[in-house]
C-alpha cells in the first residue's frame, strides 16, 4: 500500500454498523443484503467499515434502540476495532441518538443522516444545495440539541457535513427562518419548471427512474449517444435531473431524462424537498423502470421504487420494467429471468452496457409508441410556403403530397405530434377536407 494510501486511510473514519430488525418482519429474511447496502452507503460517504452488530429485536427500545445487553456488547466492539462513529439501518429518535452518544462517548447516526450526508457531498447545482439543505434542516429541527453536541464534540464527519452544518449552530428561530426560504426559492424552481415543461409540451417525455445504481446514467448515455453523462459505480452518482434527446429513427426523438435514485428507507425529508425534481417523473408520458437484474435483492429493489412512486403521485403513468445489467448473469440464469419476467410483464425490456441488441429492442419499443402519438392528418400548404413545407418533413413523417389543381395549394398528408401541428398552422396551414 503507497504512502498516501496509507495516509489517507489513517483519516478516514472507522465505522461500526448497527442492524436491529424485528424479529417478526420481512427485514430479519434481508439483514445481511441490508447491512451490504448500509456499507456501500458508508463507502460513499468516505468511511470505512471495520464492523457490524445485529440485533433481533420485539420493538425498538425506547431508550437505546437494541438495549442493555446489546449496547454493552456494542460498546466492546467498538473498543476492539477502534471505531469512530456507529451507524444504525434504522431511523433513531432524538431521545435514542442522544442516550446512544453518552452511552458510548462516540457520534452515532442514522441511516438517514448518512443518506443526508451524502447527498450534501454530491449535490453540484443551486438547486440540489437547496434541496439538501432543505432535508437536514426539516431532519434535524427535532434533534438540535444533540446536533449541537455534534459540533461541539467531534468537529467534522459524516452525518455533520453540508450547507446545513452552518445552520444548526443557531437557534430553533433562525432554523425555521431559513426553512421557509428555502422553500420559497425552491417554489421559484417549481414555477420555472413549469414553465419549461410548457414549453416542451407536445414532446415525448420519458423519464428513467430505479433503485440508485441500477443503471440510469448509463442507459441514458446510450440512447442519447452522447459521452458528457456522468457515470459512476456508486450510490447516488446522480442528484440532478439530466434531459437529452434520443433519436429514434423516422424523424421521432424522446425527450429522456435520468432522474435521482430511490433506496430502501429513503428519508421523508430528502423526497419532500426534491419533489421539484421529481415532478418531471409525474410529467412523463412513459417511466422506464430501471432495474439492475444481476442484485440479488432486485424484487425488494422494485417494490421500493414502485412505492415511492406511487407516493409521488406517478403510480398510474404507463411504465415498462427494463432489465439492466443483464451481463452479468449466467446465459442459464438470464435466460430463465427473460422467461419468467415476461410471463409477468409483458413490456419488459432486458439491456446492458455491453449489449447493444436490448438498446436496439428499447428504442424500437419506444418509436412505436411515439409513432402512435402521432396522429395522421391532412394540411394545406399555401402556394410559395416552401419554408412550411420544408419543416413539416424535417418534424414529421410526410405520407403523401398532392396538389389541389384549382388553387395550387399542396395537400399534404403527414404523421405530426400535437406541437408541431399547432406550430403548422400557426405559420399558415390549414386542415384540408
Amino acid at each position: 500500500m503507497s504512502k498516501d494510501l496509507i495516509e489517507l486511510h489513517a483519516h478516514q473514519e472507522r465505522a461500526i454498523l448497527v442492524g436491529a430488525p424485528r424479529k417478526r418482519s420481512l427485514d430479519r429474511h434481508h439483514t445481511h443484503d441490508h447491512l451490504e447496502e448500509l456499507g456501500r452507503l458508508t463507502d460513499t460517504a468516505g468511511a470505512i467499515v471495520v464492523g457490524s452488530l445485529v440485533q433481533n429485536v420485539d420493538r425498538p427500545d425506547s431508550a437505546t434502540y437494541i438495549g442493555s445487553g446489546k449496547l454493552e456488547e456494542l460498546k466492546e466492539l467498538i473498543a476492539e476495532r477502534d471505531a469512530t462513529v456507529v451507524i444504525f439501518d434504522d431511523e433513531l429518535s432524538p431521545a435514542q441518538g442522544k442516550n446512544l452518544e453518552e452511552a458510548l462517548a462516540k457520534r452515532v447516526i442514522d441511516r438517514a443522516e448518512l443518506i443526508l450526508d451524502i447527498f450534501a457531498v454530491r449535490a453540484r447545482t443551486a438547486e440540489a444545495k437547496m434541496q439538501v439543505e432543505l432535508a437536514q434542516l426539516e431532519y434535524s429541527l427535532p434533534r438540535l440539541t444533540r446536533m449541537w453536541t455534534h459540533l461541539e464534540k467531534f468537529r467534522g464527519g459524516i452525518g455533520v457535513r453540508g450547507p446545513g452544518e452552518t445552520q444548526l449552530e443557531t437557534d430553533r428561530r433562525l432554523v425555521n427562518h431559513r426553512i421557509k426560504l428555502l422553500k420559497e426559492r425552491l417554489a421559484d424552481v417549481v414555477r420555472s419548471r413549469a414553465v419549461q415543461r410548457k414549453n416542451r409540451k407536445g414532446e415525448f417525455r420519458v423519464a428513467l427512474v430505479g433503485y440508485t445504481n441500477a443503471g440510469k446514467s448509463s442507459l441514458l448515455r446510450a440512447l442519447s449517444e452522447t459521452r458528457d453523462i456522468f457515470v459512476e459505480d456508486r450510490l447516488f452518482a446522480t442528484l440532478d435531473p439530466l434531459t437529452r434527446q434520443a433519436a429514434l429513427g423516422e424523424k421521432q426523438v424522446a425527450l429522456v431524462t435520468d432522474t435521482v435514485g430511490f433506496i430502501r428507507k429513503l428519508p421523508h425529508d430528502l423526497v419532500a424537498s426534491f419533489r421539484a425534481t421529481l415532478e418531471e417523473v409525474a410529467e412523463a408520458e412513459l417511466l422506464l423502470h430501471v432495474i439492475d437484474a444481476s442484485h440479488p435483492a432486485w424484487e425488494e429493489h422494485r417494490l421500493v421504487v414502485d412505492q415511492v412512486l406511487a407516493d409521488l403521485g406517478a403510480g398510474e403513468t404507463p411504465m415498462w420494467y427494463v432489465f439492466n445489467k443483464m451481463d452479468r448473469l449466467s446465459p442459464e440464469h438470464a435466460e430463465a429471468l427473460r422467461e419468467r419476467i415476461l410471463n409477468l410483464y409483458p413490456t419488459a425490456v432486458f439491456t446492458s452496457a455491453t449489449q447493444a441488441e436490448g438498446h436496439r429492442t428499447l428504442i424500437a419499443r419506444l418509436a412505436e409508441t411515439a409513432r402512435a402519438r402521432r396522429a395522421a392528418v391532412a394540411l394545406r400548404v399555401p402556394v410559395g410556403a416552401g419554408k412550411l413545407l420544408a419543416e413539416l418533413h424535417r418534424v414529421g413523417e410526410v405520407l403523401t403530397t398532392t396538389a389541389d389543381e384549382e388553387t395550387g395549394d399542396l395537400i399534404v398528408e403527414a404523421r405530426l405530434d400535437a406541437a408541431s401541428l399547432a406550430r403548422a398552422q400557426s405559420q399558415g396551414a390549414v386542415l384540408a377536407g
